[in-house]
């Protein structure tokens, strides 16, 4: 009973419902109005059949008289499935006729009559059942009155046909209905069930839970579709800010630890030199934390979307040779050539700043691990039809293929010694960036085969702007 309380709960059954009584109400008034119409059009054929032989049998008593009237309607009378025909005096008596007896009244009024009315053939009583008829009484000169009818067996008949044809029609229509009702309510309270299922479950903390999909491409379907979306950004964000709180533990303790023994060491030191050069020092690490909280905070924001309506029209080309130009004394000064190799517009739609950052941690990175001193660090830029593609390139040790998903997500560093300045934010920042750009970041060797360093190559891959 609880699940039938369920299911007459449901929009779907209820708008089945509605459906059914539109339906049914439709094809009530659909089977009263054939029914109707078939009977006016039964009746007007009756009474036009009947006024041709009316007209007939007035022609021929106008030229022939009472006998050629009587000899017609001797000849008809004895013809198949002839019509009713009565003969009567002034008074009512029959004279002639194919019928034994008609309702009283019928041969007091000229003209048609009301209603149909009861008759008895011949060799029947006044207690068989009658037989209803449609007739036109007419009186002649001499005082005679000529009845002229159709029995309304056959269109009676013809009637409850079709009355009982539609509406045999209508209850296959309506059984038929009420199965599609029950089974579309009936399904859609199981889909129903099997998400609130999937809901619970998720709300009890199983973020790797999802909707079902039917693969129907109905309602429910996109409904799950999106709410499927949200969640897996919902559990990509809840597992970021898990590795964040992981990393910031791990990653930030080495850091603090080492300012409270340098303050202290500062504290406990009477020599003036050795306290400023502790001073110093704490101020190089909290500088270096400042930067690792500004890198978090700017790659929370824009994973966040909150710079998305700062995106105008840029050239990537512009941006990708200015950075260069700045960068270049920095790889000179590294003992690295930087090469510009940009001579391409690539017209993209994002944020500059954002996109000028994400080329400095790039190619600070690719300084940082550039390998032998004197090699080459190139910046390249290639447009297509759909994408502009902004590559950094290095010859250093590259990234192994198995670690390059590790290689982006944040405090992740490969350099297990951590002998090299850094955070592990560089790569995840780009990631975020080419994210919010709706665009992509892609890692792969520089050298292939040629019995070098296999180097390394990121590329930022941007949807071109459209006109």
């Amino acid at each position: 009973m609880n699940r039938l309380g369920l299911l007459m709960r449901s929009t779907a059954v209820r708008l089945s419902a509605l459906y059914i009584l539109l339906f049914a109400l439709c094809a009530a008034f659909l089977v009263f109005y054939v029914t109707a119409l078939s009977e006016r059009l039964l009746d007007q054929q009756t009474r036009d059949s009947l006024q041709q032989e009316i007209t007939e049998i007035q022609r021929v008593y106008d030229r022939g008289g009472v006998n050629s009237l009587l000899k017609l309607m001797e000849r008809r009378m004895r013809q198949p499935g002839a019509n009713l025909y009565v003969i009567a005096g002034p008074n009512g008596q029959f004279l002639a006729g194919n019928v034994s007896s008609v309702q009283p009244g019928v041969l007091d009024h000229e003209g048609w009559t009301d209603f149909p009315f009861g008759y008895n053939r011949y060799l029947e009583t006044s207690n068989d059942r009658q037989h209803l008829a449609l007739a036109k009484v007419f009186f002649l000169d001499n005082g005679l009155r000529i009845l002229v009818g159709r029995d309304l067996g056959e269109p009676t008949k013809f009637r409850i046909l079709v009355r009982k044809a539609l509406m045999v029609a209508l209850a296959i229509m309506g059984a038929g209905a009420l199965l599609i009702w029950f089974a579309i309510g009936r399904n859609a309270l199981k889909r129903i069930d099997r998400m609130s299922e999937a809901g619970k479950k998720i709300m009890a903390g199983d973020l790797a839970q999802r909707l079902p999909v039917s693969g129907s491409g109905d309602e429910f379907d996109r409904l799950s579709v999106s709410l499927n979306q949200m969640l897996e950004r919902i559990e990509k964000l809840n597992e970021g800010l898990r590795q964040v709180s992981d990393n910031i533990a791990h990653d930030l303790k080495t850091p603090l630890t080492r300012l409270r023994n340098k303050a202290s060491d500062a504290l406990d030191d009477g020599n003036e030199e050795r306290r400023r050069a502790a001073l110093e020092g704490i101020i190089g690490e909290s500088d270096q934390l400042i930067r690792t909280f500004n890198a978090l905070l700017m790659i929370s924001r824009v994973e966040a979307g909150n710079i998305a309506a700062e995106l105008s029209d840029l050239d990537l080309s512009v941006i990708a040779t200015d950075t260069a130009e700045l960068y270049e004394p920095v790889a000179e000064e590294a003992g690295y050539v930087l090469v510009s190799d940009v001579v391409q517009e690539g017209r993209v739609r994002g944020n500059r700043e954002l996109i000028g950052q994400a080329i400095f941690n790039l190619l600070d990175n690719a300084i940082k691990y550039a390998g032998d001193d004197g090699s080459e660090i190139r910046v390249s830029l290639k447009a297509g039809d759909q994408d502009v593609r902004l590559s950094i390139a290095d010859h250093g040790p590259g990234i192994p293929a198995e670690r390059r998903d590790d290689a982006v997500k944040r405090f992740v560093r490969l350099d297990e010694s951590r002998s090299k300045p850094g955070t592990g934010l560089g790569l995840s920042l780009v990631a975020a960036v080419m994210a919010l750009h709706g665009g992509r970041m892609e890692l792969s060797d520089t050298n292939d085969g040629d019995g070098q360093a296999p180097g390394l190559t990121v590329t930022m891959v941007f949807p071109r702007a459209t006109a």
